[in-house]
């Protein structure tokens, strides 16, 4: 499967499943940024059910701005909220402390680009992955693609309706399973056992 994917913010399952499962992967570079998707956020599990974490961006005075212009708000402490975040959520996961210093660093980092942010995350959620990371980049917008699964669609999650296998999550007995959180999600839970994981689902 040859496909095309945005690089967003510590991607959903569905989105690593993609990838896990593609012999091609190239990254969209030419988008328009859009507001309330999965470009600056993610969602976890936290002890009170789902929580969003969103990454404040300084808006364009102009309604089409590339997602590559995109730059970070970094007068917030953004990185210190969602590391604490991830804290709560997940250090009393099976993995969360074998993988905490490779994730680490990415909230210790200033950013000043949206897009530099994301391809960091990327790269390190692969490594953890043991995942090999061979991709293309996308040098112009195509509204249509031809010899490639458009999965460019993933990062608006409300449009996501992918639905995936049970695994055990830290607070499934108060909230139950959710599904397609952040890969994250998935690596602190299974571990070595998420490759296998994400390349059995199906995606749509």
């Amino acid at each position: 499967m040859n496909s095309l994917l945005l690089p967003t913010y510590f991607p959903s399952i569905s989105h690593f499943a993609v990838m896990a499962q593609s012999e091609n992967i190239t990254f969209e570079m030419e988008d328009n940024f859009q507001k309330q998707t999965n470009r600056n956020r993610t969602y976890i599990y936290s002890p009170n059910g789902i929580q969003l974490l969103n990454i404040p961006v300084k808006h364009s005075k102009t309604n089409h701005q590339k997602t590559k212009d995109v730059l970070i708000e970094n007068e917030f402490d953004w990185q210190k909220q969602h590391f604490k975040s991830l804290e709560a959520g997940y250090r009393s996961s099976p993995f969360f402390e074998f993988f905490e210093d490779d994730i680490r660093p990415i909230f210790e980092k200033q950013h000043t680009f949206l897009m530099d942010l994301n391809m960091e995350v990327l790269d390190v959620v692969t490594k953890c992955l043991r995942m090999k990371l061979e991709f293309g980049k996308t040098t112009e917008y195509f509204p249509e693609t031809e010899n490639v699964t458009d999965f460019r669609a993933l990062a608006n999650g409300k449009k996501d309706t992918n639905s995936f296998e049970k695994y055990t999550q830290v607070f499934d007995d108060k909230h139950g399973f959710i599904n397609n959180l952040s890969v994250l999600d998935l690596l602190f839970n299974e571990g070595k056992f998420a490759m296998d994981y994400l390349k059995s689902q199906k995606v749509i």
